[in-house]
């Protein structure tokens, strides 16, 4: 049976969310949830009925939000610290946190590891596309803020082989952003970064523009965490603006009111599922060997269920095995 840490005490909203979000899932899927905190609160969050379908691990510290990620590898007692070293010790196949995530990151990669042939871990995120097939994939999104051409070569193939065996892409395309589409269009970081990826990355489609993230033109959208978490703030900025114009434009107008109502069901809530954090649960790690899933501070239950069943499909898809595969085959063809 699939183990899975979560760290109970971490969100914005306390472990209510998270235990809710715990028994959502198992209502749905078998798996074992791992709870880590503070014993007496999740037993007041966790219905009696569910006591014997989960495994609690005690620990007496949480990192805040307002915490420095510095000292996250300092404080042994805290649940992220307690959660990631389940995985680093295989007591668990994956951790899923909405806590601090920075901290998150930071443990899962120097307590966890890397892969073999990775130098830098990689935050992907799910983004609303016009694609009738899926959605796109942004990465890096905040884990690595400077970075090489060889790391957005290396996120490339994270994403191409992520995008494949877990989002069932059976050919995804890859995109690397840039002020234009033309091959000659960039900086001297994704000038270089192109070159490896020519050639190397299986879906590589070339240069794509900010527009292209949401237009579907490519299943998987590459660049460094600085730009990505830019373009993930803004995006989310966006959409939260045109939902308030709407309704605000919406409560101008009689006729404006009764179209609401009409359209509610089908299209209103066909859109908010497009572009709602909670239907995807949360961003993998991607390039730690294990799995680590990072929700967001807000998470709701659907959230929180959602980022578990990532997990499961993460360790049931053999991602990282993908991903160690085709770098080796790359790396050998090179010499």
């Amino acid at each position: 049976m699939i183990r899975i840490a979560i760290d109970a005490m971490g969100g914005d909203f306390g472990p209510e969310p998270i235990i809710e979000g715990v028994i959502q899932a198992l209502d749905e899927k078998k798996f074992l949830p791992i709870l880590v905190g503070d014993r007496e609160q999740i037993l007041h969050h966790l219905p009696q009925y569910y006591l014997e379908q989960v495994q609690i691990v005690e620990s007496s510290d949480v990192i805040s939000m307002s915490d420095s990620a510095t000292q996250a590898l300092k404080r042994k007692e805290s649940s992220i610290y307690k959660a990631v070293e389940l995985v680093r010790d295989k007591k668990s196949d994956g951790v899923v946190s909405a806590g601090h995530s920075g901290a998150t990151m930071a443990l899962a990669t120097l307590r966890i590891g890397r892969l073999p042939d990775i130098s830098k871990p990689a935050l992907a995120t799910i983004m609303p596309s016009l694609s009738p097939i899926a959605n796109t994939l942004l990465l890096d999104v905040g884990a690595v803020t400077d970075c090489t051409a060889k790391n957005l070569y290396e996120f490339a193939i994270m994403g191409e082989v992520y995008a494949q065996k877990v989002l069932g892409l059976r050919k995804p395309s890859v995109g690397l952003l840039a002020n234009g589409e033309e091959d000659s269009k960039g900086n001297s970081l994704t000038k270089e970064a192109f070159k490896l990826m020519k050639g190397n990355v299986p879906g590589f489609k070339g240069n794509v523009e900010g527009s292209d993230i949401f237009n579907g033109s490519v299943d998987v959208v590459v660049c460094d965490g600085f730009t990505g978490n830019i373009a993930l703030k803004a995006s989310e900025g966006v959409a939260s603006t045109i939902f308030d114009l709407m309704k605000t434009q919406i409560r101008k107008s009689i006729p404006a009111k009764i179209g609401a109502l009409l359209m509610k069901k089908k299209v209103f809530k066909k859109l908010k599922n497009k572009v709602d954090y909670a239907e995807y649960g949360g961003a993998p790690l991607l390039g730690v060997n294990g799995c680590a899933i990072i929700s967001h501070g807000k998470s709701n239950a659907k959230a929180i269920k959602n980022a578990i069943f990532q997990a499961i499909a993460y360790n049931d898809s053999n991602v990282n095995s993908a991903i160690e595969a085709l770098l080796i085959k790359n790396n050998k063809q090179g010499k």
